[in-house]
């Protein structure tokens, strides 16, 4: 079982963040930074597949594990990513039980799911396929990505599902999916927010959360609130933030 998958499973915290610039010095830079796992972003950004299997494996080379955020719950872009390599997937807009049993379907081979076979680079191109089935068996990772109020209201036929390993809340989508995107400081809001954390508290399970700010305080703020899968930020605002923060520090001195 991987490191990540073993701390999953006894609900340990792990952090890691957000990879949307498709650039290998960005994910060397990124994986200097002591993480535990990077997500690739395939929803949100221009990403190409072709630069996921090679962001893959240089995620990989520094002993970090490498999930892939894929575009939507669908069969094909989620085992091409898995047969690139990915330790595992970040599924968006998992609202039922239904969705989160067809990710699993899509991310493991029969019996467990009904992932067709391709050899590729996760498989050694052919040269190391039951040791992949094995170790996909054992330790391949699957987060539910809970952005929507249906989720929110199926949160706990959700968690059950076998082979689920955790989920991340959405709060952007989550607003907006009750009509006001982007307002999820309201309280209606933060009650659909309290509902899913109940729920993985009761259960044990892992509970996420993608902290966009590189505010390590914001954080600490989320571990204390019993949250165990954590992103902190992402690679444009740790570089955004601090060349905003000199360059306003040093105008101010020399203005």
């Amino acid at each position: 079982m991987s490191s990540l998958k073993n701390k999953l499973s006894t609900n340990k915290l792990t952090i890691g963040s957000w990879i949307t610039l498709g650039n290998q010095g960005i994910a060397e830079i990124m994986c200097s930074g002591g993480f535990d796992w990077l997500t690739l972003d395939l929803e949100h950004s221009v990403i190409e597949l072709s630069q996921v299997q090679q962001l893959i494996a240089i995620i990989k080379h520094h002993h970090i594990a490498a999930l892939v955020r894929v575009s939507k719950n669908e069969e094909v872009v989620i085992k091409r990513v898995m047969d690139a390599g990915a330790d595992g997937v970040i599924v968006p807009m998992i609202n039922s039980k239904a969705d989160a049993i067809q990710a699993v379907n899509y991310v493991k081979y029969p019996p467990l799911g009904k992932r067709g076979v391709g050899l590729a680079r996760a498989q050694g191109y052919g040269t190391n396929f039951e040791a992949y089935k094995d170790w996909l068996n054992e330790s391949s990772i699957i987060i539910a990505q809970i952005e929507h109020i249906d989720a929110v209201n199926n949160i706990e036929e959700i968690l059950e599902v076998e082979g689920i390993d955790g989920i991340i809340i959405g709060p952007y989508d989550l607003s907006g999916s009750m009509g006001y995107p982007g307002e999820y400081h309201r309280e209606d809001v933060k009650a659909a927010i309290r509902k899913v954390e109940e729920a993985c508290i009761q259960l044990n399970k892992p509970l996420g959360f993608h902290v966009i700010h590189p505010d390590h305080q914001l954080m600490v703020d989320k571990i204390n609130n019993g949250y165990t899968f954590l992103a902190f930020s992402l690679d444009f605002f740790f570089l955004g933030e601090k060349l905003r923060s000199e360059m306003h520090q040093l105008k101010s001195l020399i203005q």
